[in-house]
């Protein structure tokens, strides 16, 4: 995740990847695969929303689209801080995610509060 993609749509499928490849990787303890489920579930639904939020049939239609992948980055970040609370894995592997999760959450945000201007 190291070089920046301004593609949205590339970046949020390596963003999708990064968050298997890191679940792969959790314990397969009680509170390990159920933080690795809620993680899978909210960290690689960006990606599709972001798809859904493209083919919009309204403005309106386009914000909630767009605000559920804004609301699951969140999500994914929390999950993210709690791994490394624990910690379930190493700092090292959870930092690169959560600085990718924070760069995302910022897009989106600014892209909402451009779509709601309008």
């Amino acid at each position: 995740m190291n070089e920046k993609k301004y593609d949205l749509e590339e970046r949020l499928l390596d963003y999708a990847a990064a968050i298997i490849r890191l679940v792969e990787r959790m314990p397969s303890t009680r509170s390990g695969n159920h933080i690795a489920g809620q993680l899978l579930r909210s960290g690689t639904s960006p990606l599709s929303n972001h798809g859904e939020a493209q083919a919009a049939e309204s403005a309106d239609d386009f914000i909630h689209k767009m605000s559920i992948c804004f609301k699951e980055l969140k999500e994914s970040r929390r999950w993210l801080r709690l791994i490394k609370r624990v910690p379930l894995l190493k700092p090292s592997d959870v930092d690169p995610l959560l600085a990718e999760t924070e760069e995302l959450i910022r897009i989106f945000a600014a892209s909402l509060k451009t779509a709601r201007k309008k």
